[in-house]
This record gives C-alpha cells, structure tokens and sequence, in this order.
C-alpha cells in the first residue's frame, strides 16, 4: 500500500503543491481544486487566507527533513512515519456479503433548540444539522458501548465508515463500536458557525455533544454509550481535527482517543479568546510541553502541500509545521501518538484517508479493554 522511501532533493519536495478536498469523508474547509498533476496546481500561498511571508531556507529546511521519516508499515507503533503515492483505496472500504451490516439511522438537530450555539448570527449558521448514527450488529442491548465522534460528518458520505466499521469489528480489528458523525453548524473559516465551534479553543463543543447529541442517540436508538473514556474517541478533518484534539484536551474525562487528519492547530479562533490568543497553535506552543502529559491517545496526519506548506511559520498559519511540532511535543511529553506525513498531496486529502483510514483506526484502538463498571 505504501511503496518504499527514496531519497528525495529539498527543491522536489517542496514544488508542486495541490490540495484535495475531502468529499468520500465528509465536507471539509474549501481546498484547491486538484489537477491531473501536482506540478499544475497553485502554490498553498495562494490560496484563501492570509498565511503570512514566504518561509525562509532555514524554515523549509526543517519541514524538508519530515522527507527523511521511516515509511509507514502495518503494524508500526508509535512514532512519526511517511506515506508516498500511489494511495490506494484500503479494501476495508469494500462492502463485504460475508459480514453482518450494521444500522444507519439519522436525526435532526434544531439551532433553535439549543442551548449552546441558539442564533450565534454568524455567518452561514444552519438552523438545522442532520446526524447520522451507526450502530453495528454486534451490539447488545444494554451493554455500554464504545464509540467515535466524527465532524463534519466524516465518513457518513457513502457511508464510508460504516463499511469499514462492519469489516473491521466482523474481523475482531475493532471493538463493536457506535459511530455518531456530526456536522458543523455551517460555513468556513473565520467569522462562520463552524469556525466559532471548531476553532474556539475551549471545553464548549465537547460539553454540546455530551449534553445534546449524546442523549438523543442513547433515546432515540435504545442504545447505551459508555462513560468509560478509553472506549470514546472523537475524529475530525482540518478544523474538524482540531476541534477533535480539543474536546479530548479539555474533557480527557470524557474522551481519550483523538483520530486527526490535516489539523488546523493554527491561528484560526475567531472570535478571539485572551485565554488562548494565538488559538489552536497554542496546544504546541505552550499547553502541551508545558503541562502535565494527559492520558490521550493521538493519531495525526499532515500533507506536503498541506494549507501554508510554503508560508513562514511566524505567521501560525501553516499546517505542515504546526503538525510537525505537534507530533514532537507529544514525542516530547510522552504521549501515545502516531504521526504520517504524506507526500505529494493536499490537505485532508481524499486519497490519503482512503488509504489510511483503517489502519490509523485500528491504531487509536489498541489496547482498549470495556469497562467492568
């Protein structure tokens, strides 16, 4: 799946940028368009955004030597590791006829009903947000069952995680678990509903799942979640994955399991926050290597043409260095995490998750033992 490492020059890795936006998982941060090859598509500076100066040699220097990372393998542990193309689609995506199928059902949430994001006023806010539930066939009625957050509903478009949930826990690579994908409230970026969920770096978007999503699945589907958090996990894309890292960060009470691809922990909270002014770039910068390792459990990506690949860093919007830094804090701190960085693709890049999707799963679930209580 992932073809060997070869050397590579600095000025190859750092040409060619494109990004891909990421429709098998779910709807993502507008992206580029892609191209038939790299070498056609524009430059990560110019896309949307202000990402600041062009980084310096010394600058692209030190993102280049994520080209020296060993090649990921199926049964790595923990530790940062590099994916070349082609990515091929994993086959855990395949609907098997030998496995039994899980439930998908799905509900509405009303804006007007809630007590944490009613009538924000910002920008594209949704008065509704459809949430898809996958439940498999393995659960039993009234045992506590683990489960996973995605945003942006990642993995209910063709009902992509489902698949590979009714594989993967047929074949005892996964516990029987509840998938729950959640859409954001609407929009992008600064200023949007779903910048004021994902990018706040704060406990709130945890505490709105736990206090009005959680209760409508366990209601409306006669199923019980557990409060065990080694048996809950939370995933995201770009903000997504950023907000997915907070909710853990903020309530490791509630979730130990943090599944990120592309994440955006960059300077992106709008509004601001004095708490946290320079907002998710903050967790690398100061909270993680400055506080006490919490019991998480991190599987992170990033792109060679993630957003900002060929911004300087100074400016705190650019994805590559903020999640090269991050997997070295949490190297650092001595936390549980796996790092891919993936060349020659973009940000939250359909291909890559497709390749890597299961297997970056069955990682975050290692070890996971249900509770007794």
């Amino acid at each position: 799946m992932f073809p060997k490492n070869k050397p590579r020059a600095l000025g190859a890795a750092l040409l060619a940028l494109f990004a891909v936006a990421s429709p098998l998982f779910g709807a993502d941060a507008p992206t580029a368009p892609a191209s038939a090859t790299p070498a056609a598509a524009a430059p990560a500076n110019t896309q949307k955004g202000n990402r600041g100066a062009p980084a310096s040699p010394d600058e692209l220097a030190e993102m280049a030597k994520l080209m020296d990372l060993p090649v990921l393998t199926p049964q790595a542990g923990n530790g940062d590791y590099l994916i070349r193309p082609p990515f091929v689609a994993a086959p855990e995506q395949t609907p098997r006829a030998d496995v039994p199928k899980g439930k998908i059902q799905r509900f509405t949430l009303n804006a007007a009903d809630s007590k944490f994001y009613p009538g924000t006023g910002m920008r594209d806010a949704k008065p509704t947000r459809e949430i898809t539930v996958y439940i498999p066939s393995q659960y039993v009625a009234g045992t506590p069952a683990p489960f996973i957050v995605t945003h942006d509903a990642y993995g209910a478009r063709n009902d992509q995680l489902p698949t590979i949930l009714d594989n993967m826990i047929a074949d005892r690579r996964l516990p029987a678990m509840i998938a729950i994908m959640v859409p954001s409230g609407g929009g992008d970026g600064r200023g949007s509903e779903r910048g004021l969920e994902y990018d706040t770096v704060s406990g709130k978007y945890a505490e709105f799942i736990q206090a009005e999503v959680l209760p409508v699945v366990e209601t409306n589907y006669g199923v019980t979640l557990t409060q065990d958090p080694a048996g809950r996990a939370t995933m995201g894309g770009s903000s997504g994955a950023a907000v997915a890292f907070t909710m853990a960060w903020f309530h490791p009470e509630w979730y130990r399991r943090v599944l990120s691809y592309s994440g955006t922990y960059t300077n992106n909270q709008s509004p601001e926050n004095p708490a946290s002014p320079h907002g998710a770039w903050e967790y690398h910068e100061n909270w993680i290597p400055k506080s006490a390792p919490k019991p998480l459990r991190v599987w992170l990506h990033v792109s060679e043409n993630d957003n900002g690949a060929r911004n300087s860093p100074t400016a705190m919007r650019n994805w590559v260095s903020a999640n090269q830094r991050m997997a070295s804090v949490l190297k650092t701190k001595g936390y549980a995490y796996q790092f891919v960085y993936s060349v020659a693709s973009g940000h939250t890049d359909r291909n890559v998750i497709a390749a890597t999707l299961p297997q970056a799963l069955e990682w975050l679930w290692q070890g996971y033992q249900p509770s007794k209580k």
